[in-house]
């Protein structure tokens, strides 16, 4: 099979499982894993005609070619906007940078950063709006220099020298914009510490969501800044904590997910005052597709009514996602966790080896092979033997009477006979008594 028959069989694949993970299916783990990407790139590194030989045999089998856009493939789909956020972070921007400051101790790492970034001062929005235009002057011009080089065609050197100005200016443009905003990825950050990442990381990551804000801010659809940055530092953030915080790694598209069970149910925890059920969330959360159901079972439980079949089904269905939310969300923890005060303990002495036996029917049955093994010397050396063969009690195998004849070379008639007879002598009380407890 060829490479791109590969790639789009395992493409349809891939499709399939991430829409049934977002619909609340099992399917939660990622099946292209990052070495078998990296395999599908290395086949990929082909000449031009081969690409071409590769997508004539596609159309001939009528497998469809899917397109597929580098630019914003880290957009999670699940991210929407919080107008609360975006005002509290306004806010904590607008206020003097001291305030930032004083929430760190005086060796903390992060409060020399907030005394730098502190340095540069805040936009207006007219202010936005000029170095808006300087970018969007600054890409267009690397956009022209880009074409006139492709084309061929000549460009005096005034004009390039002027064009690469404007590109130049276009960059200053964005770093002035970027700095002027640093703090703006600082307040956003503090809301994500405790995720599995440090404060710092946070904030590093959060700083290439803004700068990716930067490149595709559009002044003229008259959004602020701040307002449309917030998003992107949001989602930078967002995917870090998916691909970095977690021992293992659970998809991106999962953790708004997450996050939003978690609000919700803290949130149904102050106004119940007690820990919310699944269904009870379910209901919260954008499950049950159908508003009118939704509504229906959400009064139904409030008032106490019962539900009919259909809501009950429905119910059940969206609690089942809830359930399995929660599962994905849970984090490993360490068999050499500490355990106690002291420390002296860890978690993994407190785990059961289930492949072993426990304590007391270890030494039970040691004790028994002991007892049997002193009655056995009992039995004459032929009829020991004989048992010993026949039931395994040496290798745990048994064995026939025609192949415990063979070894003995009597018949297997005669190895009966001495059975039942080494038999009858281990029935004696004398000796049964002494196993009779073991036996139960």
């Amino acid at each position: 099979m060829s490479p791109a028959k590969r790639y789009a069989a395992k493409t349809t694949a891939y499709e399939d499982l991430d829409f049934d993970a977002a619909n609340g299916d099992d399917a939660f783990i990622d099946p292209l894993e990052e070495e078998e990407q990296q395999d599908l790139e290395d086949e990929f590194a082909e000449s031009d005609e081969d690409l071409e030989e590769d997508e004539e045999e596609l159309f001939k089998t009528d497998i469809p070619l899917l397109e597929l856009e580098d630019e914003d493939s880290d957009i999670l789909p699940d991210i929407e906007r919080d107008k609360k956020l975006e005002e509290e972070v306004e806010a904590e921007v607008a206020a003097p940078i001291e305030r930032l400051v004083d929430d760190f101790s005086i060796n903390d790492p992060v409060r020399q950063y907030l005394r730098e970034i502190g340095q540069h001062a805040l936009l207006t929005s007219e202010q936005e709006v000029a170095i808006a235009r300087r970018i969007r002057g600054g890409q267009e011009a690397e956009a022209r220099l880009a074409q006139q080089t492709e084309q061929g065609a000549g460009l005096s050197a005034a004009e390039r020298e002027q064009l690469s100005r404007v590109v130049a200016d276009g960059y200053q443009a964005q770093k002035e914009l970027a700095r002027s905003n640093l703090r703006l990825v600082v307040s956003v950050a503090k809301r994500y510490i405790g995720r599995g990442l440090n404060f710092l990381d946070l904030i590093q990551e959060g700083n290439l969501g803004l700068l990716r804000a930067v490149e595709k801010f559009d002044y003229a659809l008259g959004f602020k800044f701040s307002t449309y940055a917030t998003w992107w530092i949001r989602q930078s953030i967002s995917r870090a904590i998916a691909d970095q915080a977690r021992t293992i790694r659970i998809p991106v598209h999962m953790v708004e997910s997450i996050n939003r069970l978690l609000r919700v149910q803290r949130r149904l925890v102050q106004e119940l005052g007690r820990d919310p059920t699944a269904e009870e969330i379910a209901v919260e959360m954008d499950f049950i597709e159908e508003e009118e159901e939704r509504l229906a079972i959400r009064r139904a439980l409030a008032e106490g009514q019962p539900l009919d079949a259909m809501q009950k089904r429905t119910l059940k269905r969206a609690a089942a996602k809830v359930r399995r939310i929660k599962r994905v969300s849970q984090e490993p923890m360490s068999l050499e966790m500490p355990v106690g005060s002291e420390d002296s303990s860890s978690l993994g002495d407190f785990i059961e080896d289930e492949s072993l036996p426990a304590p007391a029917d270890a030494a039970s049955n040691q004790l028994l092979k002991e007892q049997m093994q002193e009655i056995l010397e009992q039995l004459s050396e032929r009829e020991r033997r004989v048992l010993e063969m026949r039931f395994g009690l040496n290798d745990g195998i048994g064995r026939t009477l025609e192949e415990v004849g063979q070894e003995f070379g009597v018949t297997r008639e005669r190895i009966r006979q001495i059975e039942a007879k080494a038999l009858r002598k281990l029935r004696h009380p004398q000796r049964s008594r002494k196993l009779r407890d073991y036996l139960g």
